[in-house]
């Protein structure tokens, strides 16, 4: 289950009630975005506390936002208040958040992720984390301070790190010193060349096996369901959402995701949308976002409809399947909605008492 963030609809109430759904009814994961409102790891904490079995998954906490031991620490943190059910999920967003809100130059994404999650994988290890990389060196050099090991014990050291990548170089990164792959429109007939290039990061690393590179390897597909029987109508719900990734998501020069739907074969359309939602004729914009893009990277239409689609995602290689409601739902339409995908996919609900966390709270729903 992907919750989002606040203030597209919804509230940290609404988020936390569709949490405790997911949990009761089996879902494996909730994952909490964050942009430049509400914050994924205090949501997580609030879930976490009157869950009981569900992961809890960051998507994503962003890089520019906090320094790798902030990160170390925030992920310990709620990893062990939660009984060991966090999954890191990592982003470096984009350079209008990093630069215009984090006051964060947005040069060498690469290179800085890389950097950030080294750090952080050290930090958990209980390291004395020394860092002599360009973008975060650890101590910092001629200055009073020394080098530090985290103080708390972990619950696990090796807590599961995902990246969220969209472009090529970002993706063969992931695959080398990610555990998972945070996808946004996904699409399983476009994805043969994107996990062909996850499986070439694994390959280098050595991860996986010589058969098998991507045994081990969580691919996690954000997909909206819209269970509405009108595949028109139920894209209606998800416009809003594509026109805002793929038209200001970025700049004009730089918005992975607008590149994302060129290389999907989009190109037009992605110029189009990106030139409406820039100019601030957002209803125009959303309502240039192609039909065919929204159906191939959602589940839309009736149960019967999204049953049948549903086995792509697992065809072409996604192994957790995050599902997206919102775009004008209503808590009570989202609830229904996790019902009935959780009956599509055969969800079990977990027995009472078996999970890790701590369901003892007040409930708040």
């Amino acid at each position: 289950m992907n919750l989002g963030y606040w203030g597209r609809g919804t509230t940290g109430a609404d988020q936390v009630a569709i949490a405790r759904a997911a949990d009761r009814l089996g879902y494996d994961s909730v994952w909490v975005a964050e942009a430049y409102g509400s914050d994924s790891p205090s949501m997580l904490a609030w879930i976490g506390a009157l869950t009981e079995h569900v992961d809890l998954g960051s998507a994503v906490m962003q890089i520019p936002g906090r320094t790798p031991a902030m990160t170390a620490m925030t992920a310990a943190t709620i990893d062990t208040m939660s009984g060991g059910r966090f999954r890191l999920g990592l982003g470096v967003s984009g350079p209008q958040v990093s630069e215009g809100w984090h006051g964060v130059p947005f040069r060498s994404p690469l290179g800085r992720t890389r950097d950030y999650v080294e750090i952080v994988r050290a930090a958990l290890r209980r390291d004395t984390v020394t860092h002599a990389g360009p973008h975060y060196p650890l101590p910092l050099p001629d200055g009073p301070g020394k080098a530090l090991k985290l103080s708390a014990r972990p619950v696990r050291a090796d807590l599961p790190v995902y990246l969220a990548a969209v472009g090529p170089k970002n993706l063969e990164l992931t695959g080398e010193i990610a555990d998972g792959w945070l996808a946004i429109f996904f699409s399983p007939e476009h994805a043969g060349d994107l996990l062909a290039t996850l499986e070439r990061g694994r390959r280098r690393a050595g991860r996986g096996s010589v058969e098998a590179p991507m045994d081990g390897f969580d691919v996690v597909a954000t997909t909206p369901v819209v269970l509405v029987d009108d595949v028109e109508a139920a894209a209606e719900h998800v416009r809003d959402y594509c026109a805002l990734y793929i038209g200001g998501m970025g700049s004009r020069e730089q918005n992975f995701y607008n590149q994302l739907a060129c290389r999907m074969g989009f190109e037009e359309d992605a110029a189009r949308i990106q030139d409406l939602y820039l100019a601030g004729r957002h209803r125009e914009a959303a309502a240039a976002v192609p039909l065919e893009f929204i159906d191939e990277t959602a589940l839309l239409g009736s149960p019967e409809r999204v049953a049948r689609r549903l086995g792509r995602y697992e065809a072409a290689g996604v192994t957790t399947l995050a599902v997206a409601v919102g775009g004008g739902m209503s808590r009570d339409e989202a609830l229904a909605t996790l019902h009935v995908v959780a009956g599509i996919a055969g969800l079990e609900a977990p027995a009472a008492g078996t999970g890790q966390g701590d369901p003892g709270t007040p409930d708040v729903s």
